[in-house]
Order: structure tokens, then C-alpha cells, then sequence
């Protein structure tokens, strides 16, 4: 990887379901620190930092030595946060590539990350690169909580829904599943075009940010990986995280 890649990671306090989730403690260490780990671990050379609205994730970041930066409070959406993020970091626009590494995903796999991102730089006419991975389970298909995507021959998004899609019309069981790991990997530019535009009646109805860029014509491509990643939402998650780390600590990059 090159340093012309920046992976930031928006850390909020405030959460409905799991406030200051980026500092509650797994395995020994802060949510937040096994994500830095995993983002370290996958792109040695870039530019890392945490984009956090609170100053105790902040000073949590730079107690283990990471970077991170203070944001305004009131963004819309993680995208936002990480364009003010990257003008304070970046000033001049030497940065070509931006990872947005959500911080509630500490068991994220550094290949995924290095994928997706080596994806967009191979790809010179797709805008964005994020990542899905198949699913069967009819539960997971009528989950509105698991964001399904449908694409395109050459691997770029059709659209990403809350529902069913693609809609078995005759039950065959013929139709092909993918869910969306929320992972996205920008060019600079289509980070900053991205934000000046306001919401769209698809992103507002779905309440799906990368639905912006597809009203707007932005060719999104969807990386395959074969599994999903334990993202914490819930102090339940993080129960899960728990567990599956006493049972195979390598899952957490600081464990490497």
C-alpha cells in the first residue's frame, strides 16, 4: 500500500444502543484499539487516524499511540465526519484514496481492508469499493438490519435495500443473495463531491448513506469476501466478540 491512502475510523460516543461502545473493554483493550490494530495490520503504510466527537475516545487513541483527531459533534453521517477529518490531516490534497473503517468492527480481517482498497486502485473508472459476502439464511434475507445488494455483471452496485432483493418472483430458490459489510473505500474527490450533495429520496427512505451515490450516477464497486464481519452494536455483540476472541485470540490484530 501506498502513502497515498488514509484509513479513518469514526468513533462516536453516542450510541442509542451501546453508548461509548469504542472504549468498552474486549479482551483487555478498548473496542477502538483492536480496530486501530486491524487498520495498522492491513495498511502499514497509510496515514491512520481516529476521527472521534469525544474527547475520551481521543485520549484513549493516543494513550495505546495512535492518532486521532476532535470533530464537530453534529455531522450527518460517518462520511462527513472523516471529510473534516482528512482536511485537517491532509491540507494540501496529497491523499488519493480514503478507507472508512467503521470503530465498532475490532475483528475486522486485514485482508478484507487491503482487498477492498487494492480493488479502487486497480478499478480507475469505479468511484467507491465497499464489500458483501453471500447469505442463505431466509432470516438474514428478511433482516432489515442486514443491508442485501444486488449488482451488476462486472461487479459494480445496483442497488443496496433493507428488503429482499432480488425478489424470488416464482420460488425457485434459484435467486443469489450478497449482504453489504459497511466498509467503504473513496477517491478523495468523490469523498468531497460526495458530501456537498444532500440526501437523496432513496437515502432517506432506506436511511442508506451509499444510496447518495447511486442517485448521482457514482459507480460503487462490491468487493466479495466469504464471510461477514462481528461488528458491536450492542453490549450482546460484545459478548459474541468476547467469546469467539477466548476461543481464537488471532481473530484481533493486536494478537499479531
Amino acid at each position: 500500500m501506498t502513502t497515498s491512502a488514509a484509513v479513518i475510523i469514526p468513533a462516536r460516543w453516542a450510541s442509542s444502543r451501546f453508548p461509548g461502545k469504542p472504549l468498552a473493554p474486549l479482551a483487555g483493550h478498548p473496542v477502538i484499539r483492536h480496530v486501530y490494530a486491524a487498520a495498522t495490520a492491513a495498511c502499514p503504510d497509510a496515514l491512520i487516524c481516529v476521527a472521534t466527537d469525544d474527547p475520551r475516545i481521543y485520549d484513549a487513541v493516543h494513550a495505546f499511540g495512535g492518532r486521532a483527531v476532535l470533530t464537530r459533534p453534529d455531522h450527518p453521517s460517518g462520511s462527513d465526519r472523516i471529510l473534516e477529518a482528512l482536511d485537517l490531516l491532509d491540507p494540501h490534497h496529497t491523499i488519493s484514496f480514503i478507507v472508512n473503517l467503521q470503530g465498532d468492527e475490532p475483528l475486522l480481517p486485514p485482508p478484507y481492508l487491503r482487498k477492498a482498497l487494492a480493488a479502487l486502485q486497480q478499478h480507475p473508472h469505479a468511484h467507491w469499493a465497499t464489500l458483501v459476502y453471500p447469505i442463505s439464511s431466509p432470516d438474514s434475507i428478511r433482516n432489515p438490519n442486514v443491508v442485501k445488494v444486488v449488482m451488476a455483471n462486472d461487479g459494480s452496485a445496483l442497488y443496496f435495500s433493507r428488503a429482499p432483493i432480488p425478489f424470488d418472483r416464482d420460488a425457485t430458490g434459484a435467486a443469489q443473495y450478497f449482504a453489504h459489510i459497511g466498509l467503504y473505500v473513496y477517491r478523495a474527490p468523490t469523498l468531497r463531491q460526495f458530501v456537498s450533495w444532500p440526501q437523496g429520496r432513496l437515502e432517506r427512505s432506506e436511511k442508506l448513506e451509499q444510496l447518495r451515490a447511486l442517485e448521482h450516477g457514482l459507480k460503487i464497486l462490491c468487493v466479495p469476501v466469504d464471510h461477514p464481519t462481528v461488528g458491536i452494536d450492542t453490549p450482546e455483540d460484545l459478548h459474541t466478540a468476547e467469546a469467539l476472541l477466548r476461543a481464537n485470540p488471532r481473530l484481533s490484530a493486536l494478537s499479531t
